[in-house]
């Protein structure tokens, strides 16, 4: 199967690339050897153009008083070995397939020229290709089988803005809506539970402009994110699912200052409270299986960070980010091999975040960047908890394989105990076509599990702290002003973190296309 899927995704890309060559070959003829401009298109053609258009326009701006927009994504992802990191696992297969098409829409009411409502609607459906079990000799127990699920529509923004409030320069935005501050090292996805579907908050934010200091802002957050997803606005054929672990409740104060290009300033103070939830969960997408219980944790946690970026003095080639931050408060701890609740304990981690991009300037558009990312862990035997806590950051920000990895060690998509050295390469191949390309080296902090080894076969060295090489790459194409897609594909070597038994490749790959209309 793995074998077959491979040589697929070679084919589309040797395909994709040729396209791509083909057009970068065009683009480098001189202007007397490109063939004459075309033909007029017949009259019936353009007046199609036009039909659609205008149907566009129509659509985007039906009266005064309201707009429109809709999305579709679809996507086909395959993985390999991604929960067991062993080839020869006994437990399930290793291989998953996975088909998900998202569509949203759109729709904002200008109530008058300070405020609009904002609701979208999304409904994304998938159909699995459930991995089949083995008994303890290898032999298959049961079969692969492909399942569909329908799921359900959700509203994943209502809110009202409201600019100029209160005859400031201060912008509300209340009710649900998407957040990301920063870079989204910290602040980025308000519903990790809920894959890729839906990233929001339900929050009250104001942001204010202050007032003699050019582009200088202070956003003001109060977050109210529950686990169950109905709490708020109940779907449309409600599956009783959660999109977040645990109750959320935070405030957020976040100062951003971008008044100069070689020196941005960037502050923020964030407490964040979880209340463990006591109910079955359900976990998305599928809203078959059930979230493991200790994944619903207790913790008041305390974030003061910031961050500097910009060029490097006055540079047009090179460019710099740093951030940092440390948390302090209580956090309820696990037991490493048992997963026991152990009560509450003091919480001291740091965490860091450090880039440098070098940027060619060509026509092609080269870029090479490097990152380091510190994420302080858990030291054993101290009584304290020394694990830094990635927030609301709880995406694929370096890899799509690293959250699935994680799952086991920590919670749904927890990525912390780090040490990332990373080095990157992008270029715009052709008006249409670029690459991204990123290899990273990874240790782990402490070696919190040593010698835990858990059902699935998945399992930690007593000692090593490797956790391995992750290389990543990303074929981007634009086919048109409207229809986007990418070819993601992750190569990830385990080191010696894991136990011996569990250091086999894995594999991710995703096929995505996004049109907009």
């Amino acid at each position: 199967m793995g074998k077959n899927v491979w040589r697929l995704l070679l084919i589309i890309s040797i395909l994709l690339l040729a396209t791509t060559f083909k057009s970068f070959a065009a683009d480098q003829q001189p202007a007397a050897a490109q063939k004459p401009a075309a033909t007029a298109a017949p009259a019936q053609s353009d007046s199609s153009k036009e039909g659609m258009d205008r149907f566009r326009d129509w659509f985007h701006n039906p009266t005064p008083w309201l707009e429109m927009g809709a999305d579709l994504r679809m996507r086909w992802t395959y993985g390999w070995n991604l929960d067991t990191l062993n080839n020869d696992a006994t437990h399930r297969d290793s291989g998953y397939n996975w088909y998900q098409n998202r569509m949203r829409w759109k729709l904002k009411f200008k109530l008058n020229d300070d405020m609009d409502f904002n609701i979208r609607y999304t409904w994304e459906f998938r159909v699995w290709d459930v991995p089949g079990r083995k008994n303890g000799n290898g032999s298959s127990t049961s079969p692969r089988t492909e399942s569909t699920d329908f799921s359900e529509i959700v509203w994943d923004q209502f809110n009202l803005v409201a600019r100029n409030f209160g005859g400031m320069p201060l912008t509300m935005v209340v009710g649900r809506q998407d957040i990301m501050l920063g870079e989204g090292w910290l602040i980025a996805d308000g519903t990790p539970a809920d894959a890729a579907r839906t990233a929001y908050f339900d929050a009250l934010r104001f942001t204010y402009a202050i007032p003699g200091m050019e582009k200088t802002t202070l956003d003001m957050i109060y977050v109210e994110n529950r686990a169950a997803e109905d709490w708020y606005l109940k779907p449309i054929n409600d599956r009783d699912r959660v999109i977040t672990q645990q109750d959320e409740r935070a405030v957020i104060l976040y100062y951003t200052d971008k008044s100069r290009p070689s020196l941005n300033l960037e502050g923020y103070f964030i407490l964040k409270v979880d209340n463990p939830i006591n109910y079955a969960m359900k976990a998305t997408p599928t809203g078959n299986d059930k979230l493991p219980p200790y994944w619903s944790k207790r913790a008041d946690i305390y974030t003061l960070g910031g961050a500097l970026s910009g060029s490097i003095f006055g540079s047009e080639h090179w460019r710099y980010r740093a951030e940092g931050a440390i948390q302090t408060g209580k956090k309820e701890g696990l037991d490493p091999i048992t997963s026991a609740r152990t009560g509450m304990h003091n919480l001291l981690a740091f965490g860091t975040i450090d880039k440098i991009e070098y940027n060619f300037n060509d026509a092609k558009k080269n870029k090479i960047r490097g990152s380091f990312e510190y994420l302080s862990g858990d030291k054993p035997g101290t009584g304290k908890n020394e694990a830094f806590d990635p927030l609301w950051g709880e995406w694929p920000r370096n890899s799509e394989i690293l959250c699935y990895v994680y799952n086991l060690e920590t919670m749904l998509g927890e990525v912390t105990n780090l040490y990332r050295v990373g080095l990157g390469h992008s270029i715009q191949l052709t008006k249409k076509a670029s690459i991204d390309t990123d290899i990273h080296w990874l240790w782990a902090d402490q070696n919190t599990r040593a010698g835990y080894m858990h059902s699935s076969g998945f399992g930690f060295s007593n000692s090593g702290k490797y956790r391995g090489t992750l290389a990543t790459e990303c074929l981007n194409y634009a086919f048109t002003k409207n229809l986007k897609g990418h070819i993601l594909l992750e190569y990830f070597q385990p080191g010696d973190y894991y136990a011996s038994g569990c250091r086999d490749a894995a594999y991710f790959a995703r096929v995505n296309l996004d049109y907009t209309f």
